[in-house]
C-alpha cells in the first residue's frame, strides 16, 4: 500500500469532494497547509513536464493538490523533486463526465496507482464514490497500455494514440 496524501484548500463543495470521502474512509491523510505534504512524495501535478510512468514505481508516498487552478498557480511546486503529470484520461465524475484531463482527486489517485502497478489500491479508493468503477471502465484500454509502458517517453507515445 502506497501512503496517500492530499492538500485540500476547502474551495470545493464538501458534499462533492472526493478527497473528503477518501479521508472519511481512512484512505488518505489530508493537510490544510501545502507545506505539510512530504518533500519526498511523488506529487501528481498537471503542470509537470514529465509524465507518470511505471518507471516511478514504489514511491514513498503519492500526493495530490485538491485545489482550484488559481490556488495551484500560487503554490511553489519546485519544492517537490518528483512531480509527474498524468497522461490523457477521461473523467467519469458527474461534474466533468467525458472531459479529458478533468479528473477528480480520487480519479487521479486511482489512475496513478493503476499505472504504478497498484490497481487493487486504486480500485479500493474508487469505492468511496458511486461512479468510481465507471472511471476504470471508461479508461480501461489506455490505463492498461500506460501500465505496461517502460517510461515517460513510452507513455507519451501511447497518449498520442488518443489525442
Amino acid at each position: 500500500m502506497i501512503p496517500l496524501f492530499a492538500f485540500r484548500d476547502n474551495s470545493c463543495d464538501p458534499r462533492k469532494c472526493t478527497v473528503k470521502r477518501m479521508e472519511r474512509a481512512g484512505l488518505v491523510r489530508v493537510f490544510s497547509k501545502v507545506s505539510r505534504i512530504p518533500r519526498n512524495t511523488l506529487l501528481l501535478d498537471p503542470t509537470a513536464e514529465q509524465a507518470l510512468s511505471p518507471a516511478d514505481r514504489n514511491p514513498r508516498s503519492l500526493s495530490v493538490l485538491d485545489c482550484s487552478w488559481e490556488v495551484l498557480e500560487s503554490i511553489p511546486l519546485g519544492i517537490w523533486r518528483r512531480r509527474r503529470a498524468l497522461p490523457f484520461l477521461v473523467a467519469a465524475n458527474p461534474v466533468n463526465f467525458g472531459r479529458p484531463w478533468r479528473l477528480s482527486s480520487v480519479e487521479a489517485f486511482a489512475a496513478a496507482l493503476t499505472i504504478l502497478g497498484e490497481r487493487e489500491q486504486g480500485e479500493e479508493i474508487l469505492t468511496t464514490v458511486p461512479w468510481g468503477i465507471r472511471f476504470l471502465e471508461l479508461n480501461e484500454e489506455p490505463l492498461d497500455l500506460y501500465s505496461h509502458a517502460r517510461d515517460s517517453r513510452e507513455i507519451l507515445e501511447v497518449q498520442s494514440l488518443y489525442i
